[in-house]
């Protein structure tokens, strides 16, 4: 291993060995190092300093290395770093479940721990059909969602993402076949003439018979389009779902704990779901844990059914170590002005990154709460932005034709000015 002892050899190793995220073997882009995080601020392997505006997708609200957060790792590591939760149980599980059911919307009383995101969504999948066939209604097997949505790369997650834009298209012949109702219109304070929802209405009035469940993206659609919606559209899906007989799956794993300004994001249209996923936030982004929860009609149906079990149970589920930190992520964002923080963010990103709609080759910006999105017109700069947001001291991640960012809550405004400058020198240069 002493071949190790540069970076250039650890690199050159990892674009050899080493699958990242979308991408291929041997990795013709090598990754950057990083030697260590701080705040907002990551120190590459060259020592170079960026101002982080991804927070780790969408993950790290408070940025890296939260003295509170790692305080309380610290202590449970030393106590039970892990426990199997097979016929066991533990404080931090029941400490964090008090928690998520006393914030979440109302009715949302039932809580199961997994290890990621993707799959807190299989687990609501999995309730929602278990749901039915305790029922003795096993035919409401389907799904419908729209279009431009993201909920995950497990096979039941790629299912319901968009069909055609997605990034799982080649999968596309081995994935059960759900329904998909045309994408919200965009636009989070427009007037609507309903169209949309009204095409929802009209496969549901359909196929309610067969769907199982709805699963949305609340407000915000991610990774499938970094789109905003009017809230109304979501009072109207919850509407739909009681009129139909149908339940409602929301997927807050990016929104929830205060991105778009709400504690979440169903609170814009003063809704509650039947089951509720959180993810990537649950840890401020220092340890992976995420949760499906779900209301007491749910699990009483599923309990009272056959085999009278939820048929599921990951090793990890509710690691202590991840609890405790998800204990103190969640106690540091409600002792913090977070919503003034979400409010200074969105007012600085109205005032410098709106202006660059003018900018010949973008298409849109957009920005609610603590979410900041351009979009180009097309859709091969993203590789030239990100080299010179580094070259600019900023750690972005554009895909396609977004160029998107969403820092840490507790940003300092010199460095909240320093990533939308860096971001604004970056498109621009790209663009000439």
């Amino acid at each position: 291993m002493n071949s190790f002892n540069d970076w250039n050899a650890r690199l050159q190793y990892d674009q050899e060995h080493i699958w990242h995220p979308y991408a291929k073997l041997p990795n013709p882009i090598a990754a950057i190092g990083v030697k260590k995080t701080q705040g907002s601020i990551i120190t590459l392997a060259d020592d170079r300093e960026v101002v982080d505006g991804m927070s780790s997708w969408w993950a790290a609200l408070h940025g890296y290395n939260h003295p509170k957060i790692q305080q309380a790792m610290h202590e449970q590591i030393d106590t039970m770093p892990h426990i199997m939760f097979g016929g066991l149980t533990h404080e931090p599980a029941i400490e964090l479940a008090k928690r998520l059911v006393d914030l979440s919307p109302p009715g949302l009383e039932k809580v199961f721990f997994v290890d990621s995101g993707s799959v807190a969504m299989e687990v609501a999948i999995k309730m929602a059909m278990q749901y039915w066939i305790s029922l003795t209604r096993p035919g409401k097997n389907k799904l419908l969602t729209v279009k431009n949505g993201y909920h995950g790369d497990t096979f039941a997650t790629m299912a319901i993402c968009d069909p055609v834009n997605g990034m799982h298209s080649l999968f596309s012949e081995l994935l059960p076949k759900h329904f998909f109702a045309p994408a919200p219109q965009m636009g989070f304070e427009i007037e609507s003439d309903n169209q949309d929802i009204a095409q929802f209405k009209a496969i549901l009035a359909e196929h309610h018979n067969e769907i199982a469940a709805v699963t949305i993206e609340p407000i915000v659609q991610g990774a499938g389009g970094m789109r905003f919606y009017r809230p109304d559209y979501l009072k109207q899906v919850r509407q739909l779902c009681d009129e139909f007989d149908v339940l409602l799956i929301a997927d807050e794993i990016a929104t929830g704990f205060g991105r778009t300004g709400k504690l979440f994001a169903c609170e814009w249209a003063d809704i509650s779901p039947d089951i509720l996923t959180l993810g990537k936030t649950l840890t401020g982004g220092h340890i992976t844990l995420a949760a499906t929860l779900a209301t007491s009609k749910i699990s009483e149906t599923i309990s009272q059914g056959q085999p009278g079990i939820l048929a599921h149970g990951p090793t990890y589920m509710a690691n202590p170590l991840a609890c405790r930190a998800a204990i103190a992520n969640i106690d540091v964002l409600m002792a913090s002005p977070w919503q003034d923080n979400i409010q200074r963010i969105e007012t600085h990103f109205n005032e410098t990154l709106l202006p660059l709609k003018k900018l010949e080759g973008v298409k849109d910006v957009r920005v609610l709460g603590a979410i900041g999105v351009i979009e180009l017109e097309r859709n091969d700069l993203g590789a030239d932005i990100q080299a010179a947001a580094i070259e600019n001291g900023v750690w972005i991640r554009p895909f396609g034709k977004l160029i998107y960012t969403m820092p840490a809550y507790n940003i300092p405004q010199t460095q909240l000015e320093s990533l939308t400058n860096g971001l604004i020198k970056s498109i621009e240069s790209s663009l000439i």
